[in-house]
């Protein structure tokens, strides 16, 4: 009970203060209260990720593009509740108080404990794209609304506040997402969805909630687009993304990028599009040759992998570039101290309710329908990528199928894991041998890459508390939680004792 007030005071105390920023960045003086927030996120960050807040501060100098960026995003951009919502229950429940949560979890029951969790509500899908994976699992896979329900309540329970939604198509169940997320208004929820089912009742749904927010799939302009996703899909995108910026609902992109399209999804045209449209961000997934069908040929070559790290870079830099969060699920491993699967930062949940390592990665030994949330993360195969992380220290290696295949095969069979893709099962050693000629090209260049921008052969995870040793992690993010708590307490003492002076 009274860590419960406890928690209820330091919401309201970080609600109080998201209030007064938005207000002072709607100011005359917006730079004065730009200043009082990276304060505020350098104190958040100190334990977590030092390194990330003394970036925040280089990027968000006076007049750099960045602040400029942040004064139009909460200004003009972005629905006022969406802003606030999004940001306490991002912020912090998800990465402040969410993360000192999982991590003491993770250390309590010797498992990992992810800080977000993807979710398909749905194997259906209105769109039948060239290369999806999610299209082996068929289309009559579903989560019942209490199956999400209950993943979301057990997982919040273990401190996890971030949800992200995949397919299928997630909006397919639409009214139930929108009834999840009503349901869980402390938590975050982002969608990836191909914008064909985005209309005004969603986005007015979105506006009166404030913690949906979404990642629209776009392989670039129509021609290559409709090729991969249908006639028609193109159009659909561009329609959804103005409905949503006239709305103020805030959106990125996802695009998978292959050998024949990494040059035109990254082109100055592109962003100048999408930015024009409204988009926020922009992710970019590496091509897997994974499912039924998969083409290896389709991967990038290893001039275009190179190719990409630097033009993301580029693009994000803090001068220069272009004004959207560019991020490179592969290439920015050194951020998250490579492989996050495996429930070390995500899992993966498919519509079947099959626990999965990685969106990417389906082999399983547990399900949702047999198992409680903890039992799930507890599986022998999620215990196996905690045991063997990192597979090397090359975080421009992180993947344990794509740039090590010899890792994945090995710890699928010490589990003892069932590929989960039930109309056509893959051996994970058939997986692994398309991959081996790729990551035996990479290695010498992935690890050049790496020793020019780490010289001093640092260990970039090794600079974050967050990717440190669980242990120790966690007894130190107790030890802040524990003052934390103290500080709260006293300061609802405090405020009784003033309330009770003034009676």
């Amino acid at each position: 009970m009274q860590s419960k007030i406890a928690h209820a005071a330091e919401r309201k105390a970080f609600s109080i203060a998201i209030d007064q920023a938005i207000k002072g960045v709607r100011s005359d003086h917006p730079e004065e209260a730009i200043n009082k927030f990276l304060d505020m996120g350098g104190k958040l960050l100190a334990d977590t990720a030092p390194d990330m807040a003394n970036s925040l501060r280089k990027a968000f100098y006076p007049g750099s593009k960045w602040e400029n960026f942040l004064i139009e995003l909460v200004r003009d951009r972005v629905d006022p509740n969406i802003l606030k919502t999004a940001v306490l229950n991002g912020a912090y429940e998800s990465a402040f108080r969410g993360l000192r949560e999982t991590t003491q979890s993770a250390e309590k029951y010797q498992c990992n404990v992810p800080w977000i969790i993807i979710f398909d509500p749905t194997s259906a899908c209105n769109k039948h794209c060239i290369g999806c994976w999610a299209a082996d699992y068929g289309n009559s896979l579903n989560l019942s609304f209490d199956d999400m329900d209950r993943l979301v309540t057990e997982a919040k329970a273990l401190g996890t506040h971030f949800f992200m939604m995949t397919g299928g198509e997630p909006l397919a169940r639409k009214k139930d997402v929108v009834r999840l997320a009503e349901k869980h208004d402390d938590c975050i929820f982002g969608l990836f969805t191909n914008g064909s089912l985005i209309d005004q009742k969603l986005c007015d749904d979105c506006k009166r909630l404030g913690n949906i927010v979404f990642s629209m799939s776009l392989e670039g302009f129509k021609t290559a687009n409709d090729g991969r996703r249908g006639d028609g899909s193109f159009d659909e995108v561009v329609r959804a993304m103005d409905l949503m910026t006239e709305n103020g609902v805030p959106f990125g992109i996802s695009t998978c990028y292959t050998r024949n399209n990494v040059e035109d999804v990254t082109s100055d045209e592109y962003y100048d599009f999408i930015i024009e449209h409204g988009a926020l961000w922009q992710w970019y997934f590496h091509y897997m040759p994974v499912g039924e069908g998969a083409n290896a040929d389709l991967m990038p070559t290893i001039e275009q992998r190179e190719y990409m790290i630097d033009r993301i870079r580029k693009i994000r830099d803090y001068k220069g570039g272009k004004p959207i969060m560019a991020m490179d699920f592969q290439n920015d491993g050194e951020f998250v101290g490579g492989c996050i699967a495996g429930g070390r930062v995500f899992c993966h949940v498919n519509a079947r309710g099959d626990v999965e390592p990685c969106v990417f990665i389906h082999y399983s030994n547990a399900n949702i329908h047999e198992k409680s949330w903890l039992e799930c993360l507890q599986q022998p195969i999620f215990q196996e990528y905690r045991a063997n992380w990192p597979w090397n220290d090359n975080m421009l290696r992180p993947c344990p199928m794509l740039e090590n295949p010899q890792v994945l095969p090995k710890m699928v069979h010490e589990a003892e894991a069932k590929s989960t893709e039930y109309t056509s099962p893959e051996d994970v050693d058939h997986l692994c041998a398309r991959t081996a000629k790729y990551a035996e090209k990479w290695a010498p260049e992935g690890d050049r890459i790496w020793v020019e921008e780490h010289p001093t052969g640092k260990k970039v995870y090794e600079d974050n508390i967050s990717m440190m040793d669980v242990d120790k992690k966690a007894k130190m993010l107790a030890e802040k939680d524990a003052e934390l708590d103290s500080q709260v307490e006293e300061k609802l003492k405090e405020e009784k004792e003033t309330v009770g002076a003034a009676k």
